[in-house]
């Protein structure tokens, strides 16, 4: 059995008082297993600056500027996390959404974009168009 002891006694981390928190069942209930890189650094990114409901309005600039994204990644990554449950998105606000015990029983979460498309697909021009206005908002 690993014993434990603080590798660096004078840097002891301790929870703050403002609101944040990444759920242990995250791991434990598998809820991360599936979701990309990207995904997980948006969710983290959210959970640090959500307020004590959750709720945060940071841009999209100022997401992709932190995380050093394109907005495609981004807005795959928000898709992600909607889809698994943990995020719910409505342009400007995100609601960092608490942890049920099991994913796959999850309704996936309202999300305002549509999934980005990986290439090789058709694209009719009123999706583009869409898109294009969607964005701009």
């Amino acid at each position: 059995m690993v014993v434990k002891h603080f590798l660096c006694p004078a840097r002891v981390g301790r929870v703050p008082k403002q609101f944040s928190w990444v759920d242990h069942c995250l791991v434990r209930d598998k809820h991360i297993c599936g979701l990309s890189h990207t995904s997980l650094a948006l969710y983290l990114f959210l959970v640090v600056v959500s307020d004590a409901d959750g709720l945060s309005y940071y841009s999209d600039a100022t997401v992709v500027r932190y995380l050093s994204l394109d907005d495609l990644e981004l807005k795959g990554a928000r898709l992600d996390l909607c889809k698994a449950g943990l995020i719910a998105y409505s342009r400007p606000l995100y609601q960092v959404r608490a942890v049920e015990k099991s994913p796959a029983s999850l309704p996936a979460a309202p999300c305002e974009y549509p999934p980005p498309r990986t290439g090789g697909e058709a694209t009719s021009i009123g999706d583009v168009l869409r898109q294009i206005i969607g964005g701009a908002q």
